[in-house]
């Protein structure tokens, strides 16, 4: 009976989610609708929708599953570093994106680089277009991977089978609403994602005895509850966690000025002054979600260590969630009910950030590779087609890479993550205050970045040691010195160029 409500609820929320994106394809008259819902967001859409997206399955899998396995250090440094991010992203950039993507007419990121930057040719948006593809078939692998692990574990379906059911609903709300859709469900998931970490952290410390049986349970695992330390599973003991990793991991932040799905909210504000409203919304929700999520992680390895729930090890971690509301849906109709909202609130992680990576790779696609790169005239009617296809095809590609069920959401999601972050990330910052930079030195940082990415990844950071750092904060570091060098070393940007700078700058004085 408990496994009918369960089901039963989670199919009342795709049905609506694809309910929500039938009525929101009516509002998309152009393709500035379809990409930036005619940049009418209010502020809390605007906050939530942007956070929604942000928290993706990490969030209810990927933090809680690292809290169990190593405690609190990991997972501690990361959250600081994603909560700074968060905060700052919102205070320098958001504001300013938003008056300068007004002022040239740029409705996707790539777009406004080559336009920041007076590049007829399409260079800059080409590649930024082809960084957006690479990054976000894994990036929306992960969340694929979720949904599979979500079902999987709860139900015994085939892990891949339950991928494609899932990849289905995204794609039928994502294609036919746009961002509108993808914003309005967004801002839904995000209550869903709230509600379910609340009930569920409450429920897994009641049952493992209160917050001191939880507490006196962490501390009897060596380098479990400190911030200089990590609990090692294999040897039961503590491992130191030094200076130098701390601020690798704190690094995490650093991605957030270049993620195009978080960027695009930014855009999309009806009122770019209503976003210190978002800016504040957003980041206090960031800091409980996230804390939340860490502090369920614990919890769940007291009732584990208490023999309530079964030992989990490796990738099975970031399922403890899943298991904690199995557990609870055996103690009658209501939490059957609670049980089936906290599994809607995964698939809601998930696909709250799955739909706009799509969205955001459609329109690089459709807009920046096929129109401006290849020069297809197409219209209106076409362009949208053809982002509606991109969407079909990069879902395809990330069931492809997610279809090993021992794959880790954390790993895939950390990978991408760092992507983005040294490839657009510097670049979004000096273009936006560093008047200086030109198009020479934005197209060696973007590059820089996004190839260091692999080349620590995979050449370097397997050495170890002091180089086994996340590769965020070199690649970060080495986008940053070409951009500024080549910049210096070249011929400095055009008149009209520096005046639309400027242009901006004045607008956001009176602002």
């Amino acid at each position: 009976m408990a496994q009918i409500i369960i089901m039963a609820t989670i199919v009342v929320y795709l049905v609506a989610m694809l309910y929500i994106g039938i009525r929101c394809s009516k509002s998309n008259e152009s393709v500035d609708d379809f990409y930036l819902g005619g940049r009418k967001l209010g502020p809390f859409v605007t906050a939530m929708s942007a956070e929604a997206s942000d928290m993706s399955s990490y969030l209810l899998m990927g933090l809680p599953g690292l809290a169990y396995l190593s405690g609190l250090a990991d997972v501690g440094w990361t959250v600081i570093g994603l909560a700074i991010g968060t905060y700052l992203n919102w205070l320098w950039v958001a504001k300013r994106l938003r008056c300068y993507t007004q002022a040239t007419g740029s409705f996707t990121i790539p777009q406004f680089f080559s336009d920041r930057f007076g590049d007829d040719k399409r260079i800059l948006s080409t590649i930024a277009a082809v960084v957006i593809v690479v990054f976000f078939v894994p990036y929306t692998a992960s969340g694929f991977s979720a949904c599979g692990k979500l079902f999987s574990t709860l139900f015994g379906m085939d892990y891949v089978v339950a991928m494609i059911l899932s990849a289905i609903v995204i794609v039928g709300y994502t294609a036919t609403g746009g961002f509108l859709a993808a914003s309005t469900t967004d801002f839904i998931q995000s209550i869903i994602m709230t509600v379910a970490l609340l009930f569920v952290l409450g429920f897994a410390i009641v049952e493992a005895g209160g917050w001191g049986a939880v507490m006196e349970n962490a501390k009897e695992l060596p380098g479990y509850i400190s911030m200089t330390a990590s609990y090692a599973v294999e040897s039961g003991t503590a491992t130191p966690y030094g200076a130098l990793t701390i601020f690798s991991t704190l690094a995490w932040g650093l991605g957030y000025f270049g993620m195009p799905h978080i960027l695009l909210r930014f855009m999309a504000i009806e009122d770019e002054n209503k976003l210190k409203v978002s800016r504040r919304v957003a980041s206090a929700w960031v800091v409980i979600a996230m804390g939340v999520a860490v502090m369920i992680g614990i919890s769940g390895r007291a009732l584990s260590d208490a023999g309530i729930l079964e030992m989990l090890a490796g990738s099975d971690t970031e399922t403890i969630i899943i298991r904690i509301s199995d557990y609870m849906s055996g103690f009658g109709a209501f939490f059957a009910l609670m049980a089936g909202l906290v599994m809607s609130g995964i698939l809601a992680s998930a696909m709250s950030t799955a739909d706009s990576q799509l969205l955001a790779a459609s329109s690089s696609v459709s807009q920046n590779i096929l129109q401006e790169a290849l020069h297809l005239k197409l219209s209106e009617k076409s362009s949208m087609f053809y982002a509606r296809l991109t969407v079909v095809v990069i879902s395809i590609l990330g069931i492809i890479i997610a279809r090993d069920p021992n794959s880790s959401v954390f790993g895939i999601v950390s990978f991408a993550w760092a992507g983005f972050g040294a490839s657009f990330g510097p670049l979004v910052l000096f273009a936006l205050f560093w008047k200086r930079t030109n198009f020479a030195g934005a197209l060696a940082g973007m590059i820089s970045g996004g190839v260091m990415i692999f080349v620590w990844k995979y050449l370097i950071k397997p050495i170890g040691g002091v180089w086994g750092i996340y590769e965020l904060l070199p690649a970060f570091l080495v986008s940053c010195v070409m951009i500024y060098v080549v910049s210096k070393a070249t011929a400095a940007p055009s008149k009209e160029i520096v005046d639309k700078f400027e242009e901006v700058d004045a607008m956001m004085a009176k602002k």
